[in-house]
């Protein structure tokens, strides 16, 4: 994995989503690295990190995550995932490798028909970027395109960050266990919990407006983390750190025991 450490204080683990890369959480890394040690990941597979024999099924992934939590001497340090990193710190909670957790629409609540949606959903945004990827950097820069591009993900993607939002769509694109991973999450098992996971507070974060993970997930994720609070941004798709940064960057200082703002 790479590894991104910024600021001061106790450690404060960032894991992004599925084709993203640790870029991802620009807009609250600052606020957080004022009270925080952040250490923000490119999971293998991503963000120009090699993927390993199992990188594209869930279970290599958080096997991959697991092995370097043990071996950073990070196991039990505070965690925040978002989208397949949210599933990702849930499934270290569920193993008692996690202090305070928040997962901001996390994967793995999808059941039935949701599935071949996800699946087919994804697919089609990966196709997109792969046969827009010459372009793709102009595309999108531009608020109209930009709009067209991430209806998926995002509430407002007309007022995001074009040259974040260019990094993450080439990255997306260049994700080479993306088809794979898209499978094993799409028809994977359920995320579960268990009574280890109760050992420490979690947060789930939801967006109202996700269109990726439907809100209506949400009540099975708090089913599988009974003693989960649940926190929903109003404004929000399927990044809320993106499209309510503020409010993102609050409720994780606030979760993990920070200074929270106001």
């Amino acid at each position: 994995m790479k590894v991104t450490r910024t600021g001061t204080g106790r450690p404060l683990l960032l894991v992004h989503g599925l084709g993203s890369t640790s870029r991802v959480w620009e807009p609250v890394m600052a606020v957080l690295a004022a009270q925080r040690e952040v250490i923000a990941v490119d999971l293998p597979g991503h963000g120009g990190v090699a993927a390993e024999a199992d990188s594209g099924s869930f279970a290599g992934v958080a096997r991959s995550l697991e092995r370097f939590l043990d071996a950073q001497h990070l196991a039990g340090c505070d965690m925040v995932g978002s989208s397949l990193g949210g599933q990702l710190v849930l499934e270290m909670a569920r193993r008692g490798k996690a202090g305070a957790t928040v997962a901001l629409d996390p994967g793995g609540f999808w059941l039935g028909w949701e599935r071949p949606i996800l699946r087919n959903s994804l697919k089609t945004a990966l196709w997109t970027a792969r046969g827009f990827k010459p372009g793709l950097s102009m595309l999108a820069r531009n608020p109209a395109t930009r709009t067209m591009l991430l209806g998926l993900l995002s509430n407002q993607p007309w007022a995001l960050d074009g040259e974040l939002v260019a990094s993450e769509m080439e990255a997306f694109a260049d994700t080479e266990t993306l088809d794979t991973l898209i499978d094993s999450l799409a028809f994977g098992a359920m995320q579960i919990g268990s009574p280890a996971a109760d050992e420490q507070p979690i947060t789930i974060g939801w967006g109202r407006h996700d269109r990726l993970c439907n809100p209506s997930q949400a009540r099975r994720a708090l089913a599988a983390f009974p003693r989960a609070r649940l926190h929903w941004f109003d404004h929000s798709g399927h990044f809320p750190m993106w499209d309510e940064p503020a409010a993102a960057a609050s409720l994780i200082l606030g979760a993990t025991g920070s200074t929270t703002l106001h």
